[in-house]
């Protein structure tokens, strides 16, 4: 069972009105809801502006509660620091009684049976529970199966642009696909990665934090490449290490019939197909021609081409298992 709470908040006090929170929150509600292909992903409940801490925490417990499989909780909102520590804000708040503590959502977190929990704050001082001299918060130990992607270390403001969180606008990219590895899973690492390189250094700097033994994807999308393509690796390279050699029998447009061209051997029907895989592999980075610029030449001038280390690397992963 996979299970998130995604929550928004625009409507605070004269002054702390927010334009995005609740968009923001509806848009990454609707992303998480199925993958790609529209199957069943996460099985969520979706929370505009809950006007009170109380109600607030009885869902963070609810969400967290069962031994789900994966749980996720996104809030979108104001976030302060005060005397007491760094809390995410509710509507009802008071001086020193601002929402809900920081170290409060560690609790239930810690309490969790979940199998992985998986936290995302976009709010100011999204990152506030690494602050040890605050609070005995998430990020000062995490416990296994935990994930923290914060918008804003604990000294930061999140910036709203265009009614719109800079920080989820390129969340909700990341989940579209820009994030996706190779297979099309996107995982919390790899929406962190992209995120952090978006936003570059500015005064915003998202935080990421992670205590996994294995591998959580939060959706899929389409590969880059098929997976039966991916498969062909080891078909393709026997040994990782070695060569794979082309000839111009490999570039289909070295047909006789179409054009009295170039080069014997002409194109084989068996080794065209095999490059056409090969250019795929190329096309993402696992695969790199040899002693020539592009793979058409490599075909044309009898040279090779070759795994690259990432290519190596899912090399390894295939002939292991399937990935």
């Amino acid at each position: 069972m996979r299970t998130a709470l995604i929550v928004g908040i625009n409507d605070y006090p004269a002054g702390g009105q927010l334009e995005g929170s609740v968009n923001d929150a509806r848009a990454v509600a609707k992303l998480i809801k199925k993958n790609q292909d529209g199957t069943d992903n996460f099985k969520v409940t979706f929370a505009e502006n809950i006007s009170r801490k109380t109600d607030l925490k009885e869902k963070l417990v609810e969400l967290f509660r069962p031994a789900s499989d994966i749980a996720l909780f996104y809030f979108a909102g104001h976030g302060v620091e005060d005397y007491f520590g760094y809390h995410i804000v509710t509507p009802d708040c008071k001086p020193h009684d601002m929402g809900v503590p920081m170290n409060q959502l560690h609790t239930i977190i810690r309490k969790s049976p979940a199998k992985n929990k998986v936290v995302i704050l976009d709010c100011c001082h999204a990152a506030g529970a690494d602050d040890e001299t605050k609070t005995t918060g998430m990020a000062t130990y995490l416990h296994e199966g935990v994930t923290i992607l914060a918008s804003s270390r604990c000294d930061e403001a999140a910036v709203e642009v265009n009614g719109h969180g800079v920080f989820t606008n390129l969340l909700i990219e990341a989940l579209e696909g820009g994030a996706a590895d190779l297979n099309g899973n996107i995982s919390p690492g790899g929406i962190y990665a992209y995120i952090d390189k978006a936003m570059g250094n500015g005064q915003q700097r998202p935080v990421f934090k992670t205590n996994i033994s294995e591998f959580v994807s939060l959706r899929k999308v389409k590969p880059q490449v098929p997976e039966d393509i991916l498969q062909k690796i080891t078909e393709l390279f026997p040994d990782p290490t070695k060569e794979f050699a082309l000839n111009p029998s490999f570039e289909f447009k070295n047909n006789p019939e179409e054009k009295p061209l170039l080069e014997k051997p002409y194109a084989d029907e068996a080794n065209v197909a095999k490059f056409k895989q090969l250019q795929k592999l190329q096309s993402i980075g696992l695969v790199v021609p040899v002693g020539a610029e592009h793979m058409f030449f490599a075909a044309m001038e009898s040279k090779a081409c070759k795994l690259t280390p990432l290519g190596q690397h899912y090399w390894r992963l295939v002939s292991i298992h399937s990935i």
